[in-house]
């Protein structure tokens, strides 16, 4: 075979695998995972991403990205080597590859001492490609929670709280048998970590069995934390004593004070009902009065004339005797004279 035609040969085979090339590469697709992946605080975790069909992906551009970001690259690889310019300043020394595994077209990323931040959606891009996967990133924290005994006017009561809690968790509480208890409103404080801290207290009462758990749980991290603790018999009886004299106490104070409320009433009614008498005593004696001083007037001005009358009438009596006397003593004179 002469030169020329081994070199055309070998063109030609060039040329059929760089046509396979492309047309593998065409049907390439970026995989992801199809739920969320979950996380807790301080701990590593795997974003997966794959090529598929797998495909050596040690030379290809790899960028992995969270869009909410700005710069939102936490790593980029090309040419064979890791890129470090316009990285996420947050996500430097914490991520990176398994560099055997992108032979086989894994490029999934490895996030070490995941904080409460790095929750949200990262972007697997191959930028030759133009195809992506999005996978989203779910952190959460737990802790167990601690309970304790106190006694306050109401009794006995337990006190549960439990710290570094992301995202904020629920509260409850349970008998020995599993029975929920009825307790106060969850009390919750985010701190400057933004990491949540949650309190409940409880006031239990006498029942079969004197165990209690005090349950912390998230539902989207599918985080749950219980701590069970054991009540003596005593204390709940001294608790359930102290309850039910106050309620007696309480009833007695509203029978006291319902008691004063009608005998004031009864007192002002009374009151007021002897007022309206007197007041209608001296309206009817006004009223007479009314009535009988034109007739006074009356009498005191026929006394009055009467009186005039006398005394007028006194002196022409006396005058009368006097004449009536003087005519006596000419008769015995006149007498005497004959």
């Amino acid at each position: 075979m002469a030169f020329g035609d081994l070199t055309l040969l070998r063109f030609h085979h060039v040329i059929v695998f760089l046509l396979l090339f492309q047309s593998h590469r065409g049907q390439l697709q970026v995989i992801g995972p199809s739920q969320p992946v979950v996380a807790l605080v301080g701990d590593d975790v795997t974003l997966p991403c794959r090529l598929e069909p797998a495909t050596d992906a040690s030379d290809m551009r790899l960028e992995w990205a969270r869009p909410d970001l700005s710069p939102g690259f936490v790593y980029v690889r090309a040419k064979g080597q890791e890129r470090v310019a316009h990285r996420q300043p947050s996500y430097r020394g914490r991520t990176s590859v398994s560099i055997d595994r992108l032979k086989d077209g894994d490029v999934s990323l490895k996030l070490a001492t995941v904080k409460v931040s790095d929750e949200g959606t990262y972007r697997c891009l191959f930028p030759e490609l133009g195809r992506a996967a999005f996978i989203n990133l779910i952190v959460g924290a737990a802790s167990s929670p601690v309970v304790q005994k106190t006694k306050d006017s109401s009794g006995l009561v337990l006190q549960c709280e439990s710290t570094g809690w992301y995202p904020e968790p629920e509260v409850f509480w349970l008998d020995g048998e599993g029975n929920l208890l009825s307790a106060g409103p969850t009390e919750t404080v985010r701190g400057p970590d933004d990491l949540y801290t949650v309190s409940s207290r409880v006031t239990v009462e006498k029942r079969h069995s004197n165990s209690f758990t005090c349950r912390v749980q998230q539902n989207s991290t599918n985080q749950t934390r219980e701590t069970l603790i054991h009540v003596p018999a005593d204390s709940i009886t001294v608790q359930s004593s102290s309850h039910s004299n106050w309620i007696i106490f309480i009833v007695s104070s509203v029978c006291i004070i319902i008691s004063i409320i009608l005998t004031m009433k009864c007192f002002f009614s009374c009151w007021h009902t002897d007022i309206v008498k007197r007041w209608r005593r001296r309206r009817r004696k006004r009223r007479a009065e009314t009535e009988l001083e034109p007739q006074s007037k009356q009498e005191d001005q026929n006394d009055s004339v009467k009186n005039e009358r006398e005394s007028l009438s006194g002196p022409k009596k006396q005058l009368k005797e006097q004449e009536e006397s003087e005519k006596g003593c000419e008769g015995e004179e006149q007498e005497q004279q004959l």
